[in-house]
């Protein structure tokens, strides 16, 4: 995708120089960074502090970890202390389990001298496959965006509401939720996103409001309580969110907040879609409340908030008293409130006969 006019992915391999660059996602929208990682801790570091984030960047980031610690030692002693350090960064996003295991079963027939080639080719392949899916989430969720505008007999703009960040800085490019909203756009729909902020990482301000405003897409950030309001007053005509674990069931764990938004367009019979990759959903769990661990971060991210001083200096404030702070990063929303997962494979109810037929798809 586009920054300020220059074309991007999230994360990069430079073979030359032999390291991974990403896009540094907590200085945005303010700065514009790129760091380099070079050393597991690197990427540890990478995914814990939300350098990078996003349930299929995560686990794209996680294969390339691997592949530069076993470019550094490729014994086996070497891949079982990278995968557990890895895995242990992010306890939610199942990409990482995903990507960690592809990885593993990719090297585990390689000789000694071929694993960290093996590793960089695979981590490669992960890297080139979520590019195609998510372009392909956009061209399937797009024909839903067609569909809606089309009904709309006053011309008028399509109103779509996300929470959090599910664009290309989500994923390696396009997005998931972002996707078709960018396909719909390059098509000449006219449309309009209510981003919510997200507190209390702020990904909506921060990430998806940049996204938009680079690509010249309409939008405006609102505070995490309004979208029921819009709702309400006929300013919604649908929701589209990311995912990062969707059971075989079709429950959906996203960012804290998206079961408020998904119970507000039940009530009032607005469509709440979710765009994931197959790759998100596991198979191995059907109740969502009872089995998807949610993450609690540091209360700090809740008690402080960082932004721009009037010296336009980067600055962290603290917007409570000494009171304490939970820190829930996710919740998870009932498949009976999911209108409909998009997929790369194309658009699925969000219950278990239809992900049945996904997951055939997939063998």
């Amino acid at each position: 995708m586009k920054v300020n006019g220059t074309s991007y992915t999230t994360i990069w391999y430079d073979s030359d120089n032999e390291q991974v660059s990403i896009i540094d996602q907590t200085q945005l929208p303010h700065r514009f960074d790129i760091i380099t990682l070079d050393t597991l801790s690197d990427f540890c570091h990478a995914i814990s502090s939300m350098q990078v984030r996003g349930a299929p960047l995560i686990g794209v980031t996680a294969a390339y970890g691997l592949a530069i610690a076993l470019r550094k030692n490729p014994s086996t002693q070497s891949e079982n202390k990278a995968a557990s350090q890895l895995l242990a960064t992010r306890p939610t996003a199942v990409n990482l389990q995903w990507a960690i295991r592809r990885m593993r079963e990719a090297i585990s027939t390689a000789s000694i001298e071929f694993r960290a080639e093996r590793a960089l080719l695979e981590a490669s392949n992960i890297f080139d496959e979520d590019i195609a899916h998510c372009s392909a989430i956009g061209d399937h969720g797009n024909k839903l965006l067609k569909d809606a505008y089309e009904t709309k007999t006053d011309g008028s703009q399509l109103n779509i509401l996300t929470h959090c960040n599910a664009g290309w800085l989500a994923t390696v490019d396009w997005g998931t939720a972002l996707a078709p909203i960018y396909k719909a756009h390059k098509l000449g729909i006219p449309i309009h996103v209510w981003v919510d902020e997200t507190r209390p990482r702020n990904q909506g301000a921060s990430l998806t409001a940049w996204e938009l405003q680079q690509h010249g897409i309409n939008h405006t950030v609102i505070a995490d309580n309004t979208g029921g309001h819009l709702m309400q007053n006929g300013l919604v005509d649908c929701c589209i969110v990311g995912s990062d674990r969707t059971t075989a069931a079709g429950d959906v764990c996203n960012k804290i907040g998206t079961y408020l938004k998904a119970l507000a367009a039940f009530d009032n019979n607005i469509p709440f879609y979710v765009a994931l990759p197959s790759s998100t959903i596991d198979w191995s769990i059907n109740d969502g409340i009872k089995h998807i661990p949610i993450e609690q971060r540091d209360s700090r991210e809740v008690t402080h908030i960082t932004g721009l001083n009037k010296h336009g200096q980067l600055t962290e404030v603290q917007l409570t008293g000494n009171s304490p702070a939970a820190n829930y990063a996710f919740d998870v929303t009932p498949a009976r409130y999911v209108s409909a997962l998009i997929t790369e494979i194309g658009i699925f109810s969000a219950d278990r006969r239809d992900l049945q037929k996904l997951k055939q798809l997939l063998s």
